[in-house]
């Protein structure tokens, strides 16, 4: 990439997207195209058609997508699989139509099988079963794995996917109802630290700033019993937080930084024949649930019990990504997690 090269960043709003937005510019890069939702769909082939012909990107990141956690997963199935596929579809072939020089697919460590070996290697893709809570995700991004690599093969593009691993940084999405399983515990032991002492109006003030989910309005609580039956809906309770699962599963958690530092890396440095059909991004070392929650009520400042409901699902029991081809492609991770951790809450705090 030159800097003046024109780049598009799709899904620049979200915690990839805006990363990689940051990584760009700190780098140099001074031709950045971003579009709002409102302008253009993503799920709309004509209007991404339209968009491709007007502007003519050079360089596409391709980092939009309709994410959450098991909760969401679960519950949006048919709006997971509709939705990722149709922005793949869209962005890749629009890539291809109009002479993108080279595109990268952002996917998810959520791809691979179930109970494939660990750590997890790339030829492991579509060895099992996946896991059931977030099949209708890993099967859009598999497709789009795929059309990367078939569209390379039979028209000579320069499509690149990365799979990284589990994600957090400035941007994470709160919500409790769809975030990922690290923005959700930070935000519960946040929530249950104002609950803990007795703090109402600091509750109040983050549920102002930040949808709860499920559609509960700032507006609609009036009272000390209602703030504390919304928060029990989400497990956080006067002398106890309750999680979803045993607290055993295993996970992998890279900062947001460090996953746009790779992939600018590889975007310019390499092409998709060289680092094949697709390559993981992540730390290559995992913490078990219950230590990452452990770890964030720490850092929170949160004396509470913290319990876990084993009625609930676990997930996928261990997700570890085998890390040695991108390493090998001259990247290292700079951000611990305990870093990270203190970089998010503070984000977190300070918005």
């Amino acid at each position: 990439m030159q800097k003046n090269s024109k780049i598009y960043v799709a899904g620049h709003r979200g915690l990839v997207g805006s990363a990689i937005v940051r990584r760009v510019i700190d780098l140099g890069f001074n031709n950045i195209v971003t579009r709002e939702l409102p302008q253009l769909d993503l799920r709309d082939r004509d209007a991404v058609n339209r968009f491709f012909d007007a502007e003519k990107p050079d360089y596409v990141f391709l980092a939009a997508a309709k994410v959450g956690g098991i909760l969401a997963n679960n519950t949006y199935k048919a709006e997971f699989i509709y939705d990722n596929l149709a922005i793949a579809l869209n962005v890749i072939d629009a890539s291809h139509k109009h002479g993108v020089k080279k595109l990268l697919n952002l996917g998810s460590s959520c791809i691979y099988p179930k109970l494939a070996p660990q750590p997890l290697k790339e030829e492991y893709l579509l060895t099992g079963l996946l896991e059931p809570t977030n099949e209708p995700y890993a099967i859009a991004k598999i497709a789009a794995i795929k059309l990367c690599r078939y569209y390379n093969e039979q028209y000579g593009t320069n499509f690149l996917s990365v799979m990284p691993t589990n994600l957090f940084g400035p941007g994470d999405n709160f919500n409790l109802e769809t975030s990922h399983v690290l923005p959700a515990l930070m935000r519960k032991f946040h929530l249950a630290k104002f609950l803990l002492d007795g703090d109402l109006p600091g509750i109040m003030k983050d549920i102002q700033k930040r949808p709860l989910g499920f559609g509960i309005q700032f507006d609609s609580i009036t009272s000390e019993t209602q703030i504390e039956e919304v928060l029990q809906r989400f497990g956080i309770y006067r002398d106890h937080v309750t999680l979803w699962g045993t607290g055993n599963p295993l996970r992998e958690f890279l900062y947001s930084d460090d996953l746009a530092d790779a992939v600018v890396h590889l975007m310019t440095h390499y092409h998709g024949a060289q680092v094949g059909e697709l390559t993981n991004i992540g730390v290559g070392t995992d913490i078990t649930i219950k230590e990452l929650a452990q770890k964030i009520a720490g850092l929170v400042g949160y004396s509470g019990a913290i319990q876990f409901d084993s009625t609930k699902p676990d997930g996928t029991p261990r997700k570890l990504l085998d890390v040695s081809k991108i390493k090998s492609l001259g990247w290292t991770p700079k951000v611990s997690l305990d870093e990270g951790l203190k970089r998010l809450y503070d984000w977190y705090t300070s918005g």
